[in-house]
């Protein structure tokens, strides 16, 4: 079905698509017709941080940022949903046109960010969800927060979420919020991470339920920087690592009417990169600290590849522009297939 709603929304602006699509899947959710979507894909169960999951399959965040579609999405197969990123307070991004499609590179160029409702809009859709699997929610800092204070924007998010997620993944690897990934370097990422996870076992002691903490970091980062961040997380013991963001790089796309469009490179152009720094840093971390990998999965062979380079779940976002809701099952079914299950 989406294979014939795809020159249609092709034929839209990128985000005005992105949005008219999710509109169409919370109205075929709620019309009982998301099985002419896609078919739920048998259980593949796994374990990430401690939660169990009925799939590996997940749903990167940047698709549902207010957390407004949460069971529409959740019926399409996932095996668990992220959203966000959510900050603070609300703010409208970056101005429009802010999200470009590049077809021959299967890839998608955007600016948005960190557009959104405001945490506290995400924590009511949250809550309002009857989705009862595992919920990871993305956190931000709002854009006009100087980076010596983010880390307030980060335990005000921390706070609003925590009862409603199942875990929260820590974004500072966006490039579309000036400046952010400087929170990356070492010094500043330590105390950075310390700070929220001191807070983390706070919450865990006054809700009683732990929720895991995962950073999520770029993939356009040197091997001295992946080493720094490596002794970071093991240091601070921090729960999970998602490798990885969109790319600033263009070397890919080079040549391209909108390569020098400012913004994060996502689909297959990111798919090499990103699998490098998930592998470099399942070798790094030894096992001690869990992966999720997402970029560039656009077919089954990809998310076992991810699993391949040390992940244990995989994400899908800019696949799903491409494929459509049948690249869940897909990748489900190849990750099936890799583990002789």
């Amino acid at each position: 079905m989406y294979q014939l709603a795809r020159p249609f929304l092709f034929c839209l602006d990128a985000e005005k698509a992105h949005e008219l699509g999710l509109k169409s899947l919370e109205l075929a959710y709620r019309s009982g017709l998301n099985p002419l979507l896609a078919s739920r894909p048998a259980p593949l169960s796994v374990a990430l941080c401690g939660l169990q999951l009925p799939n590996p399959v997940g749903l990167a965040a940047g698709l549902d940022k207010n957390a407004a579609h949460v069971d529409a999405l959740a019926a399409l197969g996932f095996g668990f949903i992220e959203v966000g990123t959510t900050t603070p307070r609300p703010q409208p991004g970056n101005p429009r046109p802010r999200m470009f499609r590049l077809p021959e590179y299967q890839a998608v160029i955007n600016r948005l960010g960190f557009n959104n409702a405001g945490v506290d809009a995400l924590v009511r859709n949250a809550e309002a969800a009857r989705f009862g699997g595992v919920l990871g929610i993305n956190i931000g800092k709002n854009k006009d927060t100087p980076n010596e204070n983010a880390v307030d924007d980060y335990l005000h998010c921390l706070e609003r979420v925590y009862a409603r997620a199942s875990y929260i993944t820590v974004n500072i690897s966006s490039p579309n919020t000036q400046g952010l990934r400087d929170l990356q370097e070492e010094e500043t990422l330590k105390r950075f991470i310390s700070t929220l996870r001191e807070r983390q076992e706070q919450l865990a002691a006054q809700h009683g339920a732990r929720k895991p903490m995962l950073l999520k970091i770029a993939p356009d980062l040197g091997e001295a920087e992946l080493d720094a961040i490596a002794d970071v997380l093991l240091a601070t013991r921090i729960d999970g690592l998602v490798c990885t963001n969109t790319t600033i790089a263009r070397d890919a796309v080079a040549g391209h009417a909108l390569a020098g469009e400012a913004g994060g490179l996502s689909g297959r152009p990111v798919f090499a990169p990103s699998t490098a720094v998930l592998k470099g840093m399942a070798a790094r971390l030894g096992g001690k600290v869990p992966l999720v990998g997402v970029g560039g999965i656009l077919e089954g062979r990809d998310a076992a590849a991810k699993i391949a380079a040390g992940a244990s779940a995989v994400q899908v976002y800019s696949g799903l522009v491409y494929r459509g809701p049948a690249l869940i099952g897909e990748c489900v079914e190849a990750l099936r297939a890799r583990a002789g299950a």
